[in-house]
C-alpha cells in the first residue's frame, strides 16, 4: 500500500489563538472536501470525477506558544490556581478550547504538535490514534536515554508512572476529531520553564509532577534536533512520508 503523504509546517513562535484558527481552517477545508466527495459518489456513474481534487490533505504542524494556559472541554476551572488579573500581570494568556482533557500549559521551548490528519485514511479508532501519538514521543525521548511510558487511564507520556511519588509527565495530549479529521495534539516539554505548571493542577491530576527533557538530563538539548526526531518517528509509527 502506498504511504500517505503529510505536509509539514513549522509555524515557529505563534500565539495560541492564531494556531487554533489555522487548525480550524485546515479542518474545515478537509471536512468540506469530504462532503463534496460524498456528493460526487452519487454522480460518479454519470460523469468523470476529478478524484484528486476531492481528496483530503494531511498536515503536521509544529510550533511554540508564548505562555498560555488552555482548558479542555471536560476541564474544571478549579484546576486553575491563579486569577485572570494574576495571569494578565504575568502576561499569560488563557483559553477554553474544544479539545479533550483538562488544563495544561504551553510555553517556549516546548514542542507543540498539531496533526491534522484524516483517520479514514488510516483507521477509525481514536484510542489507537492516541496510543500511536504516545509511541512517537516515547521513541523520541528514548533517543536521549529517557524511558517514557503510559499511565493507565491517563493520556500522554509519563516517566516512572508505576512508582508512587515519582510519577512525572513529560508530554501532554488532547485532541478533537471532526468527521475523522483530527486537530490539537501533543506538547512535549523540552527546555520548558516548568515553574508555570505551579499555577495549575496539570491535566487535573493531583500529586503528580511535570518534567522536561532538560530536567531529566540535567542539561538543555538542541530544540531543532528534537523536532527532527519527532518527525522521523512520526513517519515510522504512522508509516507515512512527511515533507
Amino acid at each position: 500500500m502506498e504511504k500517505q503523504h503529510i505536509i509539514f509546517e513549522d509555524l515557529g513562535i505563534v500565539n495560541y489563538k492564531t494556531a487554533w484558527d489555522y487548525q480550524e481552517k485546515l479542518v474545515k477545508r478537509n471536512v468540506d472536501i469530504k462532503s463534496a466527495s460524498r456528493k460526487a459518489v452519487g454522480l460518479a456513474q454519470n460523469s468523470v470525477i476529478a478524484t484528486d481534487e476531492l481528496s483530503t490533505v494531511n498536515y503536521l504542524l509544529f510550533c511554540e506558544h508564548p505562555p498560555v494556559y488552555t482548558l479542555g472541554k471536560s476541564g474544571h476551572m478549579e484546576n486553575v490556581l491563579m486569577s485572570e488579573d494574576e495571569m494578565e500581570e504575568k502576561e499569560i494568556e488563557f483559553f477554553k478550547t474544544n479539545r479533550g482533557g483538562d488544563i495544561t500549559f504551553h510555553g517556549l521551548q516546548q514542542v507543540v504538535g498539531y496533526p491534522i490528519i484524516d483517520l479514514e485514511k488510516f483507521y477509525t479508532d481514536i484510542g489507537k490514534y492516541l496510543r500511536s501519538l504516545e509511541e512517537v514521543l516515547i521513541l523520541t525521548i528514548a533517543e536521549y536515554g529517557i524511558r517514557g511510558d503510559r499511565s493507565k487511564g491517563e493520556t500522554g507520556v509519563w516517566i516512572e508512572p508505576g512508582i508512587i511519588g515519582k510519577e512525572r509527565k513529560i508530554c501532554a495530549m488532547g485532541i478533537r476529531c471532526s468527521r475523522w479529521i483530527t486537530m490539537h495534539g501533543f506538547a512535549l516539554n523540552v527546555n520548558t520553564d516548568l515553574s508555570y505548571f505551579n499555577n495549575i493542577i496539570p491535566c487535573g491530576i493531583v500529586n503528580k509532577q511535570v518534567t522536561s527533557i532538560e530536567k531529566e538530563l540535567g542539561q538543555k538539548v538542541d530544540f531543532e534536533e528534537i523536532k527532527d526526531k519527532i518527525k522521523r518517528n512520526f513517519e515510522r509509527v504512522f508509516n507515512v512520508s512527511i515533507n
